[in-house]
């Protein structure tokens, strides 16, 4: 299906561009065909050579590295960890037994 819909657009446009090439003299069809060529090559070069150009141009100011801060969860969590709160509360001492 895919295929027939890609021949019919490939035939719709050979014969396009056969009608527009036929009143063209041998010599006008070679003029056009060296004129397409300079062009497309002149456009593939600047397109080519302009991308080499920009290639990792400002990529210096857009990689800017800050420094790591401490994390603010630190400083409000050490009074209120459970673990902690429950050895503040008890004030175990392991190692030793209640009747000494």
């Amino acid at each position: 299906m895919l295929q027939k819909i890609i021949q019919n657009i490939n035939e719709w446009l050979e014969d396009r561009i056969r009608h527009l090439i036929r009143p063209l003299s041998p010599d006008g069809r070679v003029i056009l065909i060296v004129t397409m060529l300079v062009l497309f090559s002149g456009l593939s070069i600047y397109m080519t050579v302009s991308s080499i150009y920009n290639f990792g141009k400002d990529k210096g100011r857009k990689m800017e590295i800050e420094r790591i801060e401490t994390l603010k969860l630190e400083s409000e969590q050490e009074g209120r960890d459970s673990i902690n709160y429950q050895l503040q509360l008890n004030e175990f001492e392991y190692g030793r037994t209640e009747f000494e």
